[in-house]
């Protein structure tokens, strides 16, 4: 089936608009052979025209006619990739009808709020590290919280191992053990490692929020479509990012 599209553009927009995954792991599909153009495998930078067909796996990508944006209540032992080659891959785990896949990640151990949809470009700018996106979560430790810890934590922390010093940040303490972070980056077990650098331990870590997107009393592992009112104003802050 032949799919048609606007104008010419690279093979991994043209993946994240047919609401595949992002434009990143598009790419990572197009280095590894798994999509074609027309029957020829495609290279990075692949331009697709109107009327060319375009195969995953073997198989037609279609433009989804309709666009689903979803908030989800990961539960712990989840894993956020659409891999089938994972058991508890977080696809399965929805269930959701049509083709979806995580905006940005979790880590298996951490629970709470995740984006899920098949807008490739909202998802693509809402993953951007540049656009300072807040990110809120609920964190608790294995003991007393200081208010050294605290201050340290606000005022960016050296992680050697990512070779970086995280941003500065709000942290409220909210509890002897406990405390809510607002983040406006995402670096692998961000929150986990700020933690570890000042002799502390995460014992539960839950997201709250992502952007506009509020986890509320949404059940663990159940998931709800965004209210119209909220695409509007996620939108628009996209929008006025550009």
């Amino acid at each position: 089936m032949r799919e048609t599209i606007n104008s010419a553009v690279r093979i991994n927009k043209f993946l994240s608009q047919a609401g595949l995954c992002s434009r990143r792991q598009a790419d990572f599909y197009v280095e590894q052979g798994k999509v074609t153009v027309d029957g020829k495998t495609a290279e990075p930078g692949t331009k697709v025209c109107e009327g060319q067909e375009v195969c995953f796996n073997g198989k037609p990508v279609r433009m989804d006619t309709q666009t689903v944006y979803l908030a989800y209540n990961k539960p712990k032992g989840i894993v956020c990739t659409s891999s089938k080659e994972e058991a508890n891959n977080i696809i399965d785990a929805v269930g959701y009808p049509s083709r979806i896949y995580p905006v940005g990640r979790l880590d298996k151990d951490s629970q709470g709020l995740i984006l899920l949809t098949n807008d490739g470009e909202a998802a693509n700018e809402i993953m951007k590290a540049r656009n300072y996106h807040e990110k809120e979560y609920e964190v608790t430790v294995n003991k007393r919280i200081t208010n050294d810890f605290i201050q340290g934590m606000r005022n960016g922390v050296p992680l050697s191992e990512l070779d970086t010093v995280t941003r500065k940040c709000t942290v409220k303490k909210e509890g002897p053990d406990s405390f809510r972070i607002i983040l406006t980056q995402g670096l692998n077990r961000q929150i986990r490692r700020m933690c570890e650098y000042f002799g502390y331990r995460v014992t539960k870590l839950r997201r709250v929020r992502v952007m506009n997107i509020r986890l509320g009393n949404l059940k663990e592992g159940s998931y709800r479509k965004l209210t119209p009112e909220e695409i509007k104003m996620l939108k628009e802050e996209l929008i006025r990012e550009r």
